[in-house]
């Protein structure tokens, strides 16, 4: 079906008309899961790169750039890289770091699902920081002929350091572009059943096989305290997650505990700090705890290395005698399908059926 009436190709003198654009048909639809992002290399060059541009945003530093400029590319950018190789080393995986191996399986995985329930939708991974890029991402979408692309930040609380920040990426790519395409983003998922009941069943099925811990602690990314009196809905957002599962779970207050790790610099951040709460935990005779960090969607650094190794030894050493992390829900069978559905829901209204 043509949307325009065919010109004539050729006038009586013998001169051409210029010819009407081949009409549109029909429009792809296009899904970019982005995640974080990591260094290319478990080396210092390649970390360096990456910390740069990570700290480069002022969405994740707050502080005036004449300020924070000559603290990054002095003390933080010399030594930091050589103090994190070994770190980054110790979890490298054969394809990559965790988080780049996982969400590109994670990728694999919906667009797998999608296309066995005859969706006619590419989808791409994107890092914010790093490669693959959002505008790499995007470009090979529109190159495809997608119109219509929903953005996934793969964050499920969100965060004006996270999820913002992959708004303004995809805005600023989307700027730059003559034929833009239709946008939508998926702002949070904290208490969605697509993604809270394979957690909850993942930590229920360690629990029928190993027995139950003294306490669940669940450990959360930190925040500056001063991002929340702002307005940043992190914090809540913790919470509620952390209720959800809990109840998910049939725990009670006082069988599960949140704290929040990864804190940077001398400024307050959210508390209980995760590492001194478990080391007071330990002290005060609760020796069995299980932990697991549901706001990270795919084992990284600071899951495999910061929570499984660090605070692990620092738990043990205080008296406890159980540590266990409970891994991210990462190419889980039961999550691939949650976030293939997360997915089908925000595409209503957009051509997306194979025979149509």
């Amino acid at each position: 079906m043509r949307f325009w009436p065919e010109p004539k190709r050729e006038r009586a003198d013998g001169k051409r008309f210029l010819s009407w654009p081949e009409p549109l048909t029909r429009s792809r639809v296009g899904v970019v899961l982005v995640n974080l992002g990591t260094p290319e290399a478990p080396t210092a060059p390649a970390i360096r790169k990456y910390l740069r541009e990570f700290l480069s945003d002022p969405r994740v530093i707050e502080i005036p750039k004449l300020l924070w400029w000559p603290i990054l590319n002095g003390p933080i950018l010399m030594a930091r890289p050589r103090k994190l190789a070994p770190r980054y080393q110790s979890i490298w995986m054969e394809g990559g770091s965790p988080l780049l191996v996982y969400t590109q399986r994670q990728t694999a995985g919906v667009q797998r699902i999608l296309s066995e329930r005859g969706l006619d939708v590419q989808v791409q991974t994107g890092m914010r920081y790093g490669k693959p890029s959002i505008q790499d991402a995007m470009l090979n979408l529109r190159d495809s002929g997608c119109e219509h692309i929903l953005v996934v930040p793969m964050y499920p609380q969100y965060a004006s350091s996270t999820t913002a920040t992959v708004v303004d990426e995809v805005m600023r790519v989307a700027a730059r572009m003559r034929n833009q395409p239709a946008l939508r983003f998926i702002k949070r998922f904290h208490t969605a059943p697509a993604f809270l009941q394979p957690l909850a069943d993942k930590i229920s099925a360690l629990w029928q096989a190993q027995g139950r811990p003294q306490k669940l602690v669940m450990s959360f990314h930190g925040l500056p305290r001063q991002c929340v009196d702002r307005g940043d809905p992190y914090c809540r957002d913790s919470y509620e997650t952390a209720r959800a599962l809990a109840t998910l779970l049939g725990l009670s207050d006082d069988q599960y505990l949140v704290t929040f790790q990864s804190r940077f610099g001398p400024a307050k951040w959210l508390e209980p700090y995760t590492e001194p709460t478990l080391e007071k935990l330990a002290q005060q005779g609760v020796t069995e705890i299980d932990v697991v960090c549901p706001g990270f969607l795919a084992d990284c650094l600071e899951t495999l290395e910061e929570i499984s190794i660090e605070v692990r030894e620092t738990f043990l050493h205080a008296g406890g005698k159980q540590f266990r992390y409970i891994p991210a829900l990462n190419d889980d069978p039961a999550w691939m399908v949650g976030l293939a559905d997360l997915v089908e829901s925000q595409l209503q209204g957009w051509q997306v059926r194979m025979d149509k």
